[in-house]
């Protein structure tokens, strides 16, 4: 299962082709040490997972791309189908495995696995599943890559970013979920398509959890730089609280619509979550709404709580959370949301 698209060829008679294609030039000087030898593991081979793994390979962002799964057919073939287009790629080392040991050595360890829901389950035994899957993939994970950084994207993401990090027992800033990154990158959208500008020319955040509580952030909202408030008002837009509203009630079911239309999700996870792992593995220190342990930011004190807040990344993970402005009404359903996180919290008696 280990086989990966580098490896050395037998001839005929038993001589390494590799070495006698390149006798020519096997007294070239090693590799400089200085360069840094790259690398993901994904975990879970699913629809989110493979479009993650896809995006981040024709990114260039790595050396080594590692594929693991529960069901070993399938993985073969996803590794096979990727490898097969070894021609149209940057030169990337894949591999797949049903072994952890085959992540060892990751920079960043991505996890799309879950449990699917059950038709008529609860949320709650939905999520108890998942406990039980991570409990089974967060130790291998830690122990074969301990400086690494998790990065979570399995649903209900806030509330199983917190049970990584308190299975890995990495300090917190190591421990990220993908969050409201997904939800912001829509709500920019959104609001580009209603004014008509450049999506690239709105700065726009959804904060909180990511689901039906999230935070849509109007009052630090800007276009090229102006405050979109006023921007309307200037612009003698006509707008209403209400209009206002209906935009992040389209962010929140935005997930839905696809998933009613295609039956999940995929292309749009998978480029948010590999820009979450550019911005990671090249160190760029770009600010993302990711779910970060939100204790101690905007009032939030009631207990150990992961929730997405604009975060500076780098490649020790979270860098440091940004003081953005905030209304009190947005302060308070910020906090509001956390309050519902930690409440489905409690009811796994963690």
């Amino acid at each position: 299962m280990h086989k990966s698209i580098s490896g050395s060829s037998l001839g005929p008679d038993g001589l390494d082709l590799t070495q006698s294609f390149f006798k020519s030039i096997q007294h070239a000087s090693p590799p400089s040490p200085t360069k840094r030898h790259n690398k993901i593991s994904v975990i879970g081979a699913g629809n989110v997972g493979m479009a993650i793994a896809q995006t981040i390979l024709t990114q260039d962002l790595v050396d080594e791309l590692v594929l693991v799964d529960a069901i070993p057919d399938k993985l073969r073939g996803e590794m096979l189908d990727l490898q097969h287009a070894a021609a149209f790629l940057p030169r990337t080392k894949i591999q797949a495995s049903t072994d952890y040991s085959v992540t060892m050595g990751s920079d960043l360890c991505i996890v799309t696995a879950g449990a699917r829901q059950i038709n008529g389950e609860s949320r709650l035994n939905l999520l108890q599943r998942n406990v039980a899957l991570f409990k089974k993939i967060i130790p291998p994970l830690v122990r074969y890559s301990p400086h690494c950084v998790l990065l979570i994207v399995s649903n209900p993401v806030d509330v199983l970013t917190y049970i990584a990090w308190k299975l890995s027992g990495f300090p917190s800033n190591r421990v990220i979920g993908s969050g409201t990154n997904l939800d912001s990158s829509r709500f920019r959208f959104l609001i580009a398509d209603h004014l008509d500008v450049n999506a690239q020319d709105v700065q726009a955040y959804i904060v909180g959890e990511h689901g039906d509580s999230s935070v849509a952030l109007w009052s630090s909202i800007s276009v090229g730089g102006v405050p979109v408030l006023s921007f309307l008002e200037k612009q003698q837009i006509a707008y209403e609280k209400e209009m206002l509203e209906n935009i992040h009630k389209e962010v929140i079911n935005g997930a839905y619509e696809v998933i009613s239309l295609k039956g999940y999700t995929s292309w749009a996870i998978g480029y948010s979550v590999a820009n979450l792992a550019r911005t990671i593995m090249r160190n760029q220190r770009k600010i993302h709404p990711v779910s970060v342990l939100a204790k101690g930011f905007y009032g939030i004190d009631g207990g150990e709580v992961f929730i997405s807040l604009p975060a500076q990344l780098g490649r020790g993970g979270v860098l440091g959370v940004t003081n953005i402005h905030m209304t009190e009404e947005e302060m308070k359903r910020l906090r509001d949301s956390a309050i519902t996180i930690l409440e489905l919290q409690n009811q796994l008696g963690i």
